[in-house]
């Protein structure tokens, strides 16, 4: 079921997405060569703490740290571990937090130190899908108008788009419905309304869109070890227009 969000609820929501805006713009600056991924998830937890909010992914279905950090060819839920980031790495960092029992949810990926000319465009392109798919997002629009919108700009510039993973709906649960593909026909599914709350999230493929699970349980990779980035945004309905809440003021 869609749930419509009530004023005061967005009230929270917005809190929640300020939070989550706040720590990726401190990763952001964080993400350096010779930090582990360990390192930054204890910066990120101690932020959303400190910033009077709840972490969403540390206890979710037993995970135990507060951001999914990916690296390279990891596509998402990526562990923190002592592993030390490289010049030349890419890492999606995708952080949730809760205020009131409302959640925010966003993800970008950021290069470390210098990366090369094709990676700097993947992580161009995939930004640029998401914030289409965000133009599409408006009362009266379809669910498929999204999707489609990140489907075609992928494949213009030759990347593949993840189908077996979803942005989702969010609320008073980290994950609600409705699954947002990102591939779909423009004018299908169902009528985006004002009061709606999406989660909306590109994964773009370097190479195919196949993909495999580690054997931690977790760690979603590209079947063929090529690049993948990661961009999201929790983005409101409004009869005037989408308003993405994790969007830093």
């Amino acid at each position: 079921m869609i749930t419509l969000k009530t004023e005061k609820e967005l009230q929270h929501m917005r809190k929640a997405c300020a939070v989550v805006a706040e720590v990726l713009r401190v990763m952001k600056s964080s993400v350096v060569p010779g930090i582990t991924t360990l390192e930054l998830d204890r910066i990120a937890e101690k932020l959303i703490e400190e910033m009077g909010a709840i972490s969403a992914f540390k206890g979710y279905r037993g995970y135990r740290h507060a951001t999914c950090l990916s690296v390279n060819h990891e596509i998402v839920h990526g562990i923190p571990t002592d592993r030390v980031l490289l010049e030349g790495d890419i890492i999606g960092v995708d952080v949730g937090a809760r205020v009131a029992g409302f959640y925010g949810d966003a993800a970008a990926t950021f290069p470390v130190g210098r990366v090369d000319k094709k990676v700097e465009k993947l992580l161009r392109v995939t930004k640029q899908a998401l914030n289409l798919a965000i133009a599409q997002a408006r009362c009266g629009n379809h669910l498929g108008d999204i999707s489609h919108a990140i489907e075609q700009h992928a494949v213009r510039f030759g990347y593949s788009v993840v189908r077996e993973l979803f942005g989702h709906g969010v609320g008073a649960e980290l994950h609600e419905d409705p699954l947002v593909p990102n591939f779909g026909r423009p004018g299908q599914g169902p009528k985006l309304q004002a009061g709606m709350v999406l989660a909306i999230e590109p994964m773009l493929n370097m190479g195919g869109y196949a993909i495999e699970t580690l054997s931690d349980g977790w760690t979603v990779v590209t079947k063929d070890r090529s690049l993948s980035a990661h961009f999201e945004h929790t983005v409101l309905i409004a009869e005037q227009g989408p308003e993405i809440l994790t969007l830093l003021n």
